[in-house]
């Protein structure tokens, strides 16, 4: 037990430290390319953090385990939106741009509702089962994920992209930060589920407790860090990059990427988690067109992590 506690801290460290050198290396990166932190968010920080629900989801379809790959993208993405972007909101409110308006918020549900669609008895094309996403379904949402990616960049304004006043670092150094930093997030990550659920199961825990607490939240954590420490260095639109990157990426890319390895089936999904699922994406959405404009304020962060207490709350419920 108190190897499991050390093991705990040891992976928190990591954590912490691998977001910190993460935030820095992206900014600096950003500034370097001329690009937005925003698209940074998008694509380095957003798919590197998505990196355990990639391992997670892969080799869960590698076994043919559909639950776990599908549970795991979902549960991720509510997590990421009325957890962890909430908390971010209430630490820190996050400015919304055009482009996150026009494009990106619009994109995040868009990707929410094809998925709950494919859920609710719908596949692409009329081809494959039911209740499934098949290997088409798949290789479409790998196009439109390419064509996401593509158009991020196309699109990103220059004006967007104006540094604050911040020293730039040396390229290749900022590079090695975001790499070592994805490191410390991902190792630290599984030091922390593994000891997080040995000490659980020390102390007599369900193992149904330990799934819907520890490891969905476990693959979230490199999310959450990353966020946090963005609100805590004033770069909000990096934490709504990282985690509107993480949900695109999660289900376009992961998901579309698990059903080339297997068809997916979606049987073991009910009408609930897909309604917080698209809960979660309309939440970011209402808040870019209603109250207070082009901002995420902390009446919305709160009423984001409220819906995921709630959604929580039923899940304990129901085990």
């Amino acid at each position: 037990m108190i190897l499991d506690i050390l093991v705990l801290l040891a992976g928190l460290v990591l954590i912490v430290g691998g977001a910190e050198f993460l935030v820095s290396g992206s900014s600096s990166i950003a500034r370097k390319a001329g690009i937005s932190e925003f698209v940074i968010g998008l694509t380095v920080v957003g798919m590197g953090t998505s990196a355990p629900e990639m391992v997670v989801s892969f080799m869960g379809a590698m076994k043919g385990n559909a639950d776990i790959a599908v549970g795991n993208i979902i549960g991720s993405n509510i997590f990421n939106t009325m957890f962890i972007l909430g908390l971010t909101a209430l630490l820190a409110p996050m400015a919304i741009t055009p482009g996150n308006k026009k494009k990106d918020i619009p994109a995040n549900i868009l990707v929410s509702i094809l998925l709950a669609a494919l859920g609710l008895n719908f596949t692409l094309l009329g081809l494959g089962a039911e209740d499934t996403l098949s290997r088409v379904d798949g290789s479409i949402f790998l196009a439109l994920f390419v064509a996401y990616m593509v158009w991020s960049f196309v699109a990103d304004k220059p004006a967007e992209a104006q540094a604050s006043g911040e020293k730039t670092q040396n390229l290749f150094l900022s590079i090695l930060m975001v790499l070592g930093g994805l490191a410390g997030l991902i190792y630290g990550g599984n030091l922390f589920v593994d000891s997080a659920t040995s000490i659980a199961k020390a102390l007599g825990v369900s193992d149904k407790f330990i799934a819907i607490t520890i490891l969905a939240g476990g693959t979230s954590l490199p999310e959450l860090a990353t966020c946090l420490v963005a609100a805590a260095r004033k770069k909000g639109q990096l934490a709504l990059g990282n985690i509107i990157g993480s949900n695109i990426f999660n289900v376009l890319l992961i998901l579309g990427g698990s059903a080339l390895i297997h068809p997916l089936s979606f049987a073991d999904i009910n009408l609930v988690d897909m309604g917080a699922l698209l809960l979660s994406s309309l939440l970011v959405l209402g808040s870019a067109f209603l109250g207070k404009k082009n901002v995420i304020d902390r009446f919305d962060g709160a009423l984001m992590f409220l819906c995921g207490i709630a959604y929580y709350i039923w899940l304990f419920v129901k085990l």
